[in-house]
């Protein structure tokens, strides 16, 4: 127990600053279990602090490990469960009764023993000892220590000690004087026997003599022994006062640590609070401008921005953890939800209407635009819209579906504008181009070439018709006509043909300022289009508008002439795809009207081609210059595509029209050669 009682108190208490003062080996009661100590210790620190620790044995390896510790101002009551017979058992009440049985008696009693006496130390005996013998709670360190004391004069007796130099020239003296000393062993030692007896008697009448000295030194001693008493008396109030100070000072101690405790939790507290209230807290002005705030003036536009970018902040605070579990934050989110909802449908909705606006406001405006080659200007609109691109914004980062909703209904509202616009803006381009009117345009498609000439056949038919009269005149006529008449038919056919080049020249010159005045409209609204679109919808924010492009174009039905464009979207990956797939979605008609010009261009004047050729290569150069891959570069160089082929067939049908003209030449040659013979007749 002794090797086991240092190895404890070197591997577990000594760390811990404590001391081991008693052990104990246990089990508990009624189980088969392993055993374990009970350790009575004492901290070497002052406020010293008295425990009973539990240490238990490790099944991996033989050291110890401590399992469970006690206070024993904890322990109320110990029971020894009998004090006449003696038992290992014992009981020990702390917050619940543990049920022990030591290995032995002898250790069972000097726990209990050690426990009494730290009880009355330190406890000032609060602990109840139950069932426990007077004898043994009656012993004391003292008496400890006399037993000890005795102990160690029994070993002084049984060790041997030499005699000293004196000691040894004492005894050669007496045995030198005593000559019987070496012969006669016996005689020697009954002279030192009568001498011993006479030096008793000596002693014992020393003694009778100094009884009353011996009487006043016992009198001195159960003096001194009352003294001794009353100083103990003292001490042990001292040292009932001590420990109370004691006490009161462990008290206050843990009295102070709570509150340092409390302080700390405290401060922890209101930072939360106020952590809590600067990032969640919304400003009554902010809340009721989302709720009901104007969306129709600059002032309101931008006290719901305001209020919309305090919301979003408030909804995107890193909460810490733990935060989410209070009933007021997830009221306080609930809220913030609400708030966003409605004043996403509020802004959803008044958006919409701005947009159906736009469309009746663009309607009214066409007459004004009928009989003139221009298209409507939209830039007030975009400057009102451009009012709420932040909030835009704020809607997407938000609320993505009504965003998208908001997209598809501008392409929509905005696709039928422009749709009625730039058609009414072509008509008025071919009506000039054809010079007809709106009741005549059915004639306007008759080509340029085809109307001289039947004018000039005409103009023919007519003179010969004039030819009537008397039959020397006829004659007359025949004859003047039977030498010259070749001359003749050929210098009509040649002022015809300086008559109807010099139309073609003033058609084409005038085609020409037609098609370009058409192609300097359509330039500046694609482009103003294009940059109020990436402006207002924040288009490089998102990724993912391709997706619902692609569905409104499937709803809508419509096709482009395009030959990419013919099957379905592509996903997206810039800005400017995206940009190019709304504004295909919003000009879908652009491409199908500057093809049909182009048609009926190179139908009223095949040479027509050559010009647009030049203006389209001109436009385009420029396009792609300021962006290759717009939507307006993508168009005009279509178009321009099939401007070429346009110009390429007609250069290729050229020689044919020469030889052509060839071939009625030398038949109108033949006819007059024919009518010679007849005048001379």
């Amino acid at each position: 127990m002794t090797a086991i009682k240092h190895a404890l108190q070197r591997d577990i208490f000594t760390p811990n600053d404590e001391r081991l003062l008693s052990i104990v080996n246990v089990c508990k009661a009624g189980k088969k279990k392993k055993n374990c100590f009970l350790c009575a210790t004492v901290t070497t620190e002052r406020p010293v602090q008295v425990k009973v620790v539990k240490v238990k044995k490790s099944d991996k390896g033989d050291f110890y490990k401590r399992q469970i510790a006690w206070a024993l101002r904890d322990l109320a009551v110990v029971d020894a469960k009998d004090a006449i017979k003696e038992s290992p058992e014992f009981d020990l009440h702390f917050d619940k009764v543990y049920r022990w049985v030591a290995s032995s008696i002898a250790e069972k009693n000097a726990f209990i023993s050690c426990t009494w006496k730290l009880n009355q130390r330190y406890l000032r005996k609060k602990i109840d000892f139950l069932n426990v013998s007077s004898q043994l709670l009656e012993e004391s360190v003292p008496s400890g220590e006399n037993q000890s004391v005795a102990g160690g004069d029994e070993e002084a007796v049984d060790e041997y000690q030499e005699l000293n130099a004196r000691e040894e020239q004492d005894i050669e003296i007496m045995m030198e004087g005593c000559e019987c000393a070496i012969s006669n062993a016996e005689a020697f030692a009954e002279k030192l026997s009568r001498e011993l007896q006479v030096l008793d008697g000596a002693n014992i009448q020393s003694i009778m003599a100094s009884e009353k000295q011996v009487n006043i030194l016992m009198q001195l001693l159960d003096e001194a022994l009352q003294e001794v008493d009353q100083i103990e008396l003292k001490l042990s109030s001292y040292e009932e006062m001590l420990q109370s100070v004691k006490e009161q000072m462990d008290q206050i101690s843990e009295s102070n640590h709570l509150i340092h405790l409390s302080n700390t939790n405290n401060v922890k507290l209101l930072s939360e609070i106020e952590f809590l209230v600067n990032h969640m807290d919304l400003a009554k002005g902010h809340v009721k401008a989302l709720q009901d705030g104007d969306l129709a003036s600059s002032r309101g536009i931008e006290a719901c921005t305001n209020a919309a970018d305090a919301l979003l902040q408030c909804m995107n605070v890193a909460l810490r953890p733990g935060h989410d579990m209070l009933l007021a934050i997830r009221q306080q989110q609930q809220r913030f939800s609400e708030l966003r909802e409605h004043f996403a449908r509020r802004l959803a909705s008044h958006l919409n209407n701005v947009f159906v606006q736009q469309g009746h406001d663009q309607s009214s405006t066409l007459a004004q635009h009928s009989a003139e080659l221009t298209l409507p200007n939209h830039h007030p609109f975009h400057r009102d819209l451009l009012r709420y691109a932040k909030l835009m914004e704020w809607l997407k980062s938000t609320d993505y579906g009504k965003y998208e909703g908001l997209t598809k209904n501008y392409m929509d509202y905005l696709s039928r504008l422009y749709e009625r616009e730039i058609k009414d803006f072509f008509e008025v381009a071919k009506m000039k181009m054809t010079g007809t009117t709106k009741e005549s345009k059915k004639f306007a498609t008759l080509p340029r070439k085809e109307s001289a000439v039947k004018q000039e056949t005409e103009s023919l038919h007519g003179s010969s018709g004039k030819l009537t009269g008397s039959t020397s005149s006829l004659n007359k006529l025949s004859v003047q006509s039977s030498g010259s008449r070749r001359s003749q038919s050929s210098s009509l056919l040649d002022m015809g043909n300086m008559s109807a080049s010099d139309l073609d020249v003033a058609d084409r010159t005038k085609f020409d300022k037609i098609f370009e005045q058409v192609l300097s409209e359509l330039e500046p609204l694609c482009l103003a289009e294009q940059d109020f679109i990436s402006k207002f919808f924040k288009l490089q924010q998102h990724q993912n508008l391709s997706a619902s492009m692609a569905e409104a174009e499937d709803l809508d039905g419509g096709s482009l002439s395009r030959p990419q464009s013919s099957g379905s979207l592509l996903p997206v990956s810039s800005e400017k795809d995206m940009i190019r797939q709304m504004m295909i979605k919003i000009f879908r008609c652009i491409e199908p009207e500057l093809n049909n010009l182009i048609a009926l261009g190179d139908k009223v004047d095949s040479f027509n081609s050559l010009y647009m050729l030049v203006k389209m290569s001109h436009h385009v150069w420029t396009a792609q210059n300021v962006d290759p891959a717009s939507f307006l570069s993508t168009t005009l160089g279509n178009v321009l595509v099939t401007v070429k082929r346009n110009f390429d067939k007609c250069i290729s049908c050229e020689p044919e029209s020469i030889a052509h003209w060839n071939r009625e030449d030398a038949e109108s040659g033949d006819s007059c050669c024919l009518s010679d013979p007849l005048g001379s007749s």
